[in-house]
Parts: structure tokens; C-alpha cells; sequence
């Protein structure tokens, strides 16, 4: 699974970045990298929305089983949600990026998004290595299936943005 979707590099972007820098002031670099963050936020809304509502199907317990509260401080699909980013960069390398950050999930969190992604999420009961369960990621594929589904319509609010500038900078 890829960590990050981004649209950046492309030879239209690179040359407006290069005629902002001279012609432009920091009010209109502003601007655009204000509008290519809005651009990018619906795809990181719906990543987000995703994993929130992912079902987790597990075996279920087993006759004498115990169970309890869960033992972390936070919902687990919510620090999921909480670890999608989006990040606008200007300069040589112009572009948006929305990612999974990983220092926002909890330490022993480790590679849970990605495992998700995959459609089968192993870890030990309540952090008893000693006790193993399953959960089935059904349907599998929320980042990648998201990113496909949103991407286009990132890039056609770039390309606005881009020719709105463009427009501005003439």
C-alpha cells in the first residue's frame, strides 16, 4: 500500500511555482498553497470517514472466555482517523500530499493502518503475547480504494487552481 498519494512535479506546477516566486509576492503564494490544502482535504475527509466506519469482524470469544474495556485512552478507529495528514509544499518540488502519519497513532500501534489495508489485522489480546486474535478487514482495501476514487477529483481542483493563478499571474 502506498504511504502517501501526491500531486506534485508535474511540469505545469514547477513553472508556476518558479513564475510565483518572481512575480508574485507571499500574498499569492499564500493563496495557492491555501487553495491546493483545500483541494487535498475532502480526499483526507474521506480516508478518514472511511476508516471510522471499517467493519472489524473478529471470531468472536470462545466459551469461557473473558473479556473487558478496551485498556487504551482513545477509540481505536478514531487514532486512525487522526493519523491521516495533508501537507502542501511550494518550492522545488511544488505539490499536496495526503499521508498517514504514523507519530500521531499510539506507539504500539505500529504498522495497524496497512494491516487493515491488507484485510487482516493480527495482535495479541490485550497485549498478552502469549494470546493472538484475528480480525478480517471486510471489504479490505480502504486506502487504496479511496485514494483511486478521490484522486481525480484532487487533481481537477489543482488544475483549477493552477489555471486560476496562471490567470492572475497574466
Amino acid at each position: 500500500m502506498p504511504n502517501s498519494v501526491q500531486i506534485l512535479g508535474t511540469g505545469q506546477l514547477t513553472a508556476l511555482s518558479r513564475r510565483l516566486r518572481t512575480a508574485g509576492g507571499p500574498r499569492l503564494r499564500q493563496n495557492l498553497a491555501r487553495r491546493i490544502r483545500r483541494a487535498a482535504e475532502p480526499l483526507q475527509r474521506d480516508l478518514q470517514q472511511r476508516i471510522r466506519n471499517q467493519p472489524l469482524v473478529s471470531e468472536g470469544r470462545k466459551a469461557g472466555k473473558r473479556g473487558g474495556p478496551s485498556p487504551t485512552h482513545r477509540p481505536f478507529r478514531q487514532m486512525l482517523a487522526g493519523g491521516v495528514r495533508t501537507s502542501v509544499r511550494q518550492g522545488a518540488s511544488p505539490g499536496a500530499r495526503v499521508w498517514m502519519d504514523k507519530s500521531r497513532l499510539e506507539p504500539d500501534a505500529g504498522n495497524v493502518p496497512w494491516q487493515i489495508q491488507d484485510g487482516r489485522l493480527r495482535h495479541p489480546v490485550f497485549a498478552n503475547r502469549r494470546r493472538w486474535a484475528t480480525q478480517w478487514a471486510r471489504p479490505s482495501g480502504w486506502w487504496t480504494k479511496t485514494i483511486q476514487a478521490g484522486t481525480p477529483r484532487m487533481q481537477a481542483e489543482v488544475a483549477r487552481v493552477l489555471r486560476d493563478v496562471r490567470r492572475d499571474l497574466e
